[in-house]
């Protein structure tokens, strides 16, 4: 599936965002969807992943501030990014992983986050 990823943008220390990705198919079949951000000079890390009926899971660095979701109608992904800070910065992308963990879906361009005042 092709993925296009939006909704980031500037913030200011403390602000809030909501990226969202849109997904080209369905992703009703999809068990885990993941948010990965990647910083300049830093590898792709991930941030945030929702599987079907368990808890989500988020990376320690953004643990009580980030909110992964899914609209499985819209097939899009949400990340609510709140109480941002300058290290948030990168750009956002996601992805969905199958059996393995292998990931489905070729990377979209990313939507960039930037935090500063």
């Amino acid at each position: 599936a092709q993925v296009v990823e939006s909704g980031g943008g500037l913030v200011q220390p403390g602000g809030s965002l909501r990226p969202l990705c849109a997904a080209s198919r369905s992703i009703f079949s999809i068990n885990t969807l993941d948010w990965y951000r990647q910083a300049p000079g830093k590898q792709r890390e991930w941030v945030a992943s929702i599987s079907g009926g368990t808890t989500p899971n988020y990376a320690d660095s953004v643990k009580g501030r980030f909110s992964i979701s899914r609209d499985n109608a819209k097939n899009t992904v949400y990340l609510q990014m709140n109480s941002l800070k300058p290290e948030d910065a990168a750009v956002y992308y996601c992805n969905a992983r199958g059996p393995g963990g292998i990931l489905r879906w070729n990377w979209g361009q990313g939507t960039q986050v930037t935090v500063s005042s």
